[in-house]
């Protein structure tokens, strides 16, 4: 049998995406090349690893079987190679990180540029992630750390906290909403908003909250980015539902207000998620404990 870790990364990244193609392109490989690697391994094995349909690709029983020995040998050799850098000529290797929609956009780009200043040898491929997606990943081992909402991270990982990501209400200043003392999704929902893409992490999660209540969010625009969002607030566009973090930093350069959203679900924990933290390769490691030095910052 001879596959190689390219040969088992690409099929972790297949795997973790249900798509050939994403999980190529995740793999850094042109599609022709990922869907021949896959072919090369079932002729080599006798047996399918995939079941293809219209939807993309689930794991047949094979490939089931594959994918937990090909998990336990990239993370091994990851380690190794963490490891072993050590005695060369420093610390070297890629650590993939996982966040939600409030993490990457508010903690983690400071939080990273320093760690990565204090490790010039390092590197940190980060991927936005749901907060259930993170917590299945991690335990999966196909990343090696995660940012998530603390409630929906399961007891078999283990978590450090990290940071509140609380939600508010942010509207222009001086609206009618600004003088409420307590509000509700429920309170707001017959008002125009301003969101991310309807694709982002945030907006799924505030859809499916709606959605839970039995109405839909009437959505005026859709921008990218917190600040795009707080200053379309500002000329009066809608409302939106942002991170406390990016309502303050907004606020110092905008006329807007912000409002704590009340219900249960808007008020979140962020944890650091691992599987094992003293399995984790090096480079893994001291970002977990640079993560946990500045988390309460």
């Amino acid at each position: 049998m001879r596959f190689d870790l390219v040969d088992l990364r690409l099929f972790l990244h297949i795997a973790d995406a249900h798509s050939i193609t994403h999980g190529a392109r995740r793999a850094n490989l042109a599609l022709a090349s990922g869907s021949e690697r896959i072919r090369g391994m079932e002729k080599l094995l006798g047996v399918a690893l995939l079941i293809r349909d219209r939807r993309g690709v689930s794991l047949s029983p094979a490939g089931q079987c594959l994918l937990e020995h090909a998990r336990l040998i990239v993370q091994q050799a990851e380690r190794m190679r963490g490891d072993l850098a050590c005695y060369a000529r420093g610390l070297s290797g890629t650590v993939s990180l996982l966040a939600n929609t409030a993490a990457m956009s508010e903690h983690l780009p400071r939080v990273l540029a320093s760690f990565l200043a204090d490790h010039p040898t390092l590197n940190v491929d980060v991927e936005e992630r749901e907060s259930t997606d993170i917590a299945e990943a991690i335990a999966s081992g196909a990343a090696d750390v995660g940012i998530a909402s603390e409630a929906a991270v399961s007891e078999a990982l283990q978590t450090i906290p990290f940071r509140n990501d609380q939600l508010v209400v942010v509207m222009p200043r001086g609206d009618a909403l600004s003088r409420s003392r307590r509000v509700q999704l429920i309170d707001i929902v017959e008002r125009e908003f301003v969101t991310l893409p309807r694709d982002s992490v945030l907006q799924r999660y505030l859809a499916g909250q709606a959605a839970r209540l039995g109405v839909i969010m009437k959505v005026r625009a859709r921008v990218h980015g917190f600040d795009a969002v707080c200053r379309m607030v500002e000329t009066g566009v809608g409302i939106a539902i942002v991170p406390e973090a990016s309502a303050k930093r907004s606020k110092r350069s905008m006329r807007i207000d912000a409002v704590r959203l009340q219900d249960p679900w808007a008020n979140r924990r962020l944890a650091i998620c691992v599987r094992n933290l003293h399995s984790l390769p090096v480079g893994a490691r001291q970002l977990v404990e640079h993560l946990r030095r500045v988390g309460t910052n």
